[in-house]
């Protein structure tokens, strides 16, 4: 059976990948699982670059394919911050409860559409070939007034979604790999992987 190892240790992000690429063929490791340990600088200044510096990083280490993401939040309000410092924001060892709030603190007495935000995820493919591809999934919300739901993780509790009346983090995990930046990032993949024959 193929391999595609994905370049991440997050359970919760390693749980929604495996559901998401359900069918594939392939057998889906994390970093962990497939023995692999490596430190990646990430100082690319777009999404894109940060997923492509991980699957460059790994491609020496395996003949699987190599997938990573770099997925970060855009509050337009903030100038796209926190962006692809979206992990980084306020300190790594910070909370996302502290992140979330200070996020909101910094909208308080803004309305409506100046709320808009989103969650950017590109994927990023190293093949065996050393051929490279990308893609780009976004959800488009604005922040909400105070964090809801207990689902997800990261900034999910304070991305509300109108279409759905609900934050990110109310959505069932069903729900929210069908409309999520990576849901949408990871099934553009999975088919320009099957379209070329590599799935």
């Amino acid at each position: 059976m193929k391999k595609i190892i994905f370049a991440t240790s997050n359970e919760g992000k390693m749980k929604e990948i495996r559901m998401i690429l359900d069918g594939c063929g392939c057998e889906v490791l994390s970093l962990k699982e497939a023995g692999i340990r490596v430190d990646i600088e990430e100082n690319g200044t777009t999404f894109e670059e940060n997923a492509v510096i991980k699957v460059k990083a790994i491609r020496p280490l395996t003949d699987a394919i190599v997938l990573a993401d770099d997925s970060g939040l855009e509050v337009d309000w903030l100038g796209k911050a926190p962006g692809v410092y979206s992990a980084r924001y306020m300190g790594e060892d910070t909370s996302y409860e502290i992140k979330n709030q200070a996020i909101i603190d910094q909208l308080e007495g803004v309305e409506g559409a100046d709320r808009s935000a989103r969650f950017v995820c590109v994927i990023a493919a190293s093949l065996p070939d050393g051929s490279i591809l990308t893609t780009r999934g976004t959800i488009e919300g604005e922040i909400a007034k105070t964090p809801a739901g207990a689902g997800g993780f990261g900034y999910d509790p304070i991305v509300y979604v109108p279409e759905f009346g609900m934050t990110t983090a109310e959505l069932s995990a069903e729900a929210k790999n069908e409309v999520s930046h990576r849901g949408k990032g990871l099934r553009a993949m999975k088919a320009k992987l099957a379209e070329n024959g590599w799935i």
